[in-house]
C-alpha cells in the first residue's frame, strides 16, 4: 500500500458545471482504480478556468446590477472549491459504491497561508479562465481588464498573481481523516490565499498552482508518491517541435538542469517540475510521477508516464 496525494489539473475538468459533472466520472474512475488496488488517496484539484468563470460572470452581474457587489479573488476561489470538490466526492462515492469499497470521501475547504510580500504579486503568472486570441487579449488589456498572456500555445489568458504556499491551516483535520482511510479533496486549487495578520488570517487576490500545493501536502501526509496527472502521459523535451523526446525516467538533478535549460513552459509543465523537485527534496525515498489521467492505473507501477526519483 502507498499513500497518494493526486493532483488533477483544472484545465481537465470542463469549463461550465454541466461538461465538469460528465468528466468527473472518468476522472473518478481513474482515482477508484488507484485506490482499488490497496492504495490511500488524497486529491488536489486545479481551478483555473473555474474560478476565472466564477470572477468573470460575477463582474458582469455587477456591473449590469450595482446591487450585485463585486465578489473578490479568494472568495471566487472558496466558491470554485466548494462546487468541484461536490462534483468530485459525488462521483467518486458513486464509483467506490458500484465497486462495493467501504470509504468515506470528502472535501475540505482549505485554506493556504502566504506571504505577503512574496514578489508574485507585482508580477501575476497564473492563467485563469477562458482563452482568448491574441487580438482579443489585446484588446481586453487596453482596455484595463486585467493582464493577459499567451499559455503554451493555446492561446492567451488574464494571469493573476501565484505566491508561494507555504502553511495548509486545515492540515491537522485533513490529517485526521487521511489517517482513518478517508478520501480527502483538500487544498483545491491550490487553496484559498490568506496572510496573517494580527487580527487574524485574511484573504488576498491570487491563484495559488496547485502543483505546488500538492507538493505542500505530500510532505505534511509523509506521502509515497505525488502523482501529477495532466494533459501529456510524458514530460517531453524540446515540446512540440520535431526533435521532441519523451522522457520516462529523470533524477532531481536532471529536472534541475533541464529547467535552467528552459526546457519547460512557465504556467505549463514548469510549475510540475518544480512542485516534484520539492517534494523529492523533502522526501527521498518518495517518487514522483507525471503522466496523464487515462494512465494513471499503469504509471504507478512504471508502465508510463515520468517517474521522478532523487
Amino acid at each position: 500500500m502507498s499513500k497518494i496525494v493526486l493532483a488533477l489539473g483544472g484545465n481537465a475538468l470542463g469549463s461550465t458545471p454541466a461538461k465538469q459533472l460528465e468528466l468527473v466520472k472518468t476522472t473518478s474512475a481513474a482515482i477508484v482504480d488507484i485506490i482499488e488496488a490497496g492504495n490511500e488517496v488524497a486529491v488536489v484539484h486545479g481551478n483555473g478556468p473555474q474560478v476565472g468563470m466564477i470572477n468573470l460572470g460575477m463582474s458582469i452581474a455587477s456591473g449590469a446590477d450595482d446591487k450585485i457587489p463585486e465578489i473578490p479573488y479568494p472568495e471566487c476561489g472558496a466558491m470554485s472549491q466548494g462546487y468541484i470538490g461536490y462534483h468530485l466526492q459525488q462521483a467518486i462515492g458513486c464509483e467506490l459504491e458500484k465497486r462495493n469499497i467501504n470509504k468515506n470521501v470528502a472535501t475540505i475547504v482549505t485554506q493556504m497561508v502566504v506571504n505577503e510580500n512574496d514578489p508574485a504579486f507585482d508580477n501575476p503568472s497564473k492563467p485563469v479562465g477562458r482563452f482568448y486570441t491574441e487580438e482579443e487579449a489585446n484588446k481586453l488589456q487596453s482596455e484595463g481588464e486585467g493582464t493577459f498572456k499567451e499559455d503554451a500555445g493555446r492561446g492567451y489568458r488574464r494571469v493573476i498573481a501565484s505566491p508561494e504556499p507555504q502553511r495548509i491551516i486545515e492540515i491537522d483535520v485533513v490529517k485526521k481523516l487521511f489517517s482513518q482511510g478517508d478520501i480527502v479533496i483538500t487544498a483545491g486549487g491550490g487553496g484559498i490565499p490568506v496572510v496573517q495578520t494580527e487580527s487574524g488570517l485574511k484573504g488576498v487576490p491570487g491563484v495559488i498552482d496547485k502543483d505546488k500545493s500538492a507538493a505542500k501536502l505530500a510532505e505534511e501526509l509523509d506521502a509515497d508518491v505525488l502523482m501529477i496527472l495532466t494533459a501529456v502521459d510524458k514530460v517531453c523535451l524540446d515540446y512540440n517541435t520535431e526533435n521532441e523526446k519523451s522522457l520516462g525516467h529523470m533524477s532531481v538533478d536532471e529536472a534541475k538542469s533541464y529547467k535552467e535549460a528552459g526546457e519547460f513552459a512557465p504556467g505549463s509543465m514548469l510549475p510540475k517540475i518544480e512542485a516534484c523537485i520539492r517534494f523529492l527534496e523533502n522526501n527521498k525515498k518518495g517518487r514522483a510521477i507525471i503522466s496523464s489521467l487515462e494512465n494513471a492505473k499503469t504509471a504507478l507501477t512504471g508502465d508510463t508516464g515520468t517517474i521522478m526519483e532523487a
